[in-house]
């Protein structure tokens, strides 16, 4: 079950899940979802290996060039050209919380997930985007990916709302919290070889 934007605002206040919230968001949010914007964007200009499990658990992501940076640079504008592939950060911190949360008095306790979508900027700019989930535990800013699929530049502001994050409440229990390497809104590796958990 999805959570209303303003109940989101109601349970941030007591469990802090999304930090660095813009004042346009944390007073008038549009429809069921909060707007997160774009702090940092990174290209890609490595390659990387994911092994399988069990005797090679090794892996390694890209090396990356940060491009543009909210807090050094302002509002720079960055230019995704026709087939170029970027990675975006957020400017907002998410904070899922580690234990089931009552919130709703008439619903059980549950592990509140994020979910991101992009706002439709990017599909009507010829954009795709890439995002996966976050599991209870997971602390930091978020990365995802952009494409540019046109044949034209799609041009943005660092700063801009980009993305959209609802949460929903998992039933049942889990395993155990989120505990790997991008703890904490790390991009990549940097080409360094380490152990998946």
């Amino acid at each position: 079950m999805k959570i209303s934007a303003l109940k989101i605002l109601e349970l941030n206040e007591k469990y802090n899940l999304i930090e660095n919230l813009s004042e346009r968001e944390s007073n008038n949010p549009e429809g069921s979802g909060i707007d997160l914007r774009v702090g940092q964007v990174n290209k890609i200009i490595g390659d990387s290996f994911l092994g399988a499990d069990g005797s090679s658990r090794e892996r390694y992501s890209p090396k990356t060039e940060l491009i543009g940076d909210v807090e050094q640079d302002g509002n720079k504008i960055i230019i995704l050209k026709p087939g170029d592939y970027l990675l975006v950060t957020t400017v907002e911190i998410i904070n899922s919380p580690t234990e089931k949360i009552k919130y709703d008095n008439h619903l059980p306790e549950g592990y509140l997930i994020p979910k991101i979508w992009p706002r439709s900027s990017l599909q009507r700019g010829g954009v795709s985007f890439h995002a996966t989930k976050t599991d209870p535990g997971y602390k930091g800013k978020l990365t995802f990916g952009i494409k540019n699929l046109s044949n034209e530049d799609f041009k943005f502001e660092l700063g801009a709302r980009m993305f959209n994050i609802e949460y929903e409440s998992v039933i049942g229990e889990i395993k155990r919290i989120y505990s790997g390497q991008h703890q904490g809104g790390r991009v990549t590796s940097g080409g360094e070889k380490e152990t998946q958990n």
